[in-house]
């Protein structure tokens, strides 16, 4: 009997998240009081797979212990991934831990997605598609007049369809892919000097095999401030937030949905809606909406909306819309 078994590429550096990225994974950045990384493996878990195998890189052990320390029930694996050549070879480094009966789930750990069951159901494997208004920025596929699959490209020039990938994949044809990748990695395919997952997919087409297109209910690709706000106003809604217990909150509204997280402060202040705090955080004499706050921040007298604020840091002073890393310290009232 085939298991369903998922493979979690999580090695990138998050670039265009910096400065966040800078000091962790962007795989545990928080969004509405959760790592991007917890979304994933709860839908994972919620949909019956039973082994975990991560690629890891970019400050990997933060992210090993993570998982260790939330996830301790978890059957898991990981491999690091020392130089990044795309997709494909993030999947071909764990091999051997797949045996020719898994049935695998592919998903990038920046990709946060809703699908109906009938995806992890199917007895062929699957692609998670999406339409996009700019599909050059992902990799599409381009199909036939009849609807079959002529072709999967990645992040094309000229764009000849709107059909992004996801990245969510479920393949059953398990020794089909594992062969491909091995004649690849061996031979030294590259596509503008990565290993692409398309190009496997491609020849998996060539070599016979019947891909199943699912659309997905909702998608977020979380590669960017505004996609992390957006995403984080999304889950406090479909979640509908929470304060916690040990929260202290004095001469203050709140206007949810708001995630506050244990022993935050807040102070003469109005927090909402759509605002997540991260733990042991103060807010004080300030107004605040749209943003996402880090553990052990401290914000006094400022005023902002749509904002990203890393964790130990400080800001008195100021109305406007602001990014800050981790570790920062800034007062605009001298």
């Amino acid at each position: 009997m085939s298991k369903l078994k998922a493979i979690i590429p999580v090695a990138g550096a998050g670039t265009r998240l910096r400065p966040f990225t800078y000091t962790q994974p962007k795989a545990l950045i928080p969004i509405a009081g959760k790592p991007i990384i917890s979304y994933i493996i709860d839908d994972l878990k919620s949909h019956g797979v039973s082994e975990f195998l991560f690629i890891v890189g970019y400050f990997g052990e933060k992210i090993v212990d993570y998982v260790k320390e939330n996830y301790a029930d978890l059957r898991t694996e990981f491999v690091f991934q020392a130089k990044r050549e795309g997709i494909g070879q993030a999947v071909f480094l764990v091999k051997e831990f797949v045996h020719p009966e898994d049935d695998l789930i592919i998903v990038l750990g920046d990709s946060l997605i809703d699908i109906s069951k009938e995806f992890y159901l199917s007895k062929m494997s699957s692609i998670a598609i999406k339409k996009v208004k700019d599909p050059s920025n992902f990799g599409v596929v381009e199909l036939g007049d009849n609807g079959q699959i002529i072709r999967f490209v990645e992040k094309p020039k000229m764009p000849k369809s709107n059909l992004a990938l996801t990245g969510l994949y479920k393949i059953v044809d398990t020794e089909i892919l594992f062969s491909i990748l091995e004649k690849y990695a061996k031979d030294g395919m590259r596509t503008e000097g990565e290993f692409q997952l398309t190009d496997v997919l491609n020849e998996m087409l060539k070599q016979g095999v019947e891909f199943d297109l699912v659309t997905a209910d909702h998608w977020l690709d979380v590669g960017n401030g505004e996609v992390l706000l957006n995403s984080n106003s999304l889950l406090l809604k479909k979640y509908g937030g929470f304060i916690a217990p040990t929260a202290r909150i004095e001469n203050s509204v709140i206007v949810e949905p708001v995630y506050i997280a244990d022993n935050c402060e807040i102070i003469n202040a109005i927090v909402g809606p759509d605002v997540s705090l991260g733990v042991n955080t103060r807010i004080e004499n300030s107004i605040i909406t749209n943003g996402i706050i880090g553990s052990f921040s401290k914000l006094d007298t400022m005023k902002l909306s749509e904002f990203v604020i890393g964790s130990d840091s400080s800001l008195k002073g100021a109305s406007q819309t602001i990014t800050v890393g981790d570790n920062t310290e800034i007062d605009f009232s001298r």
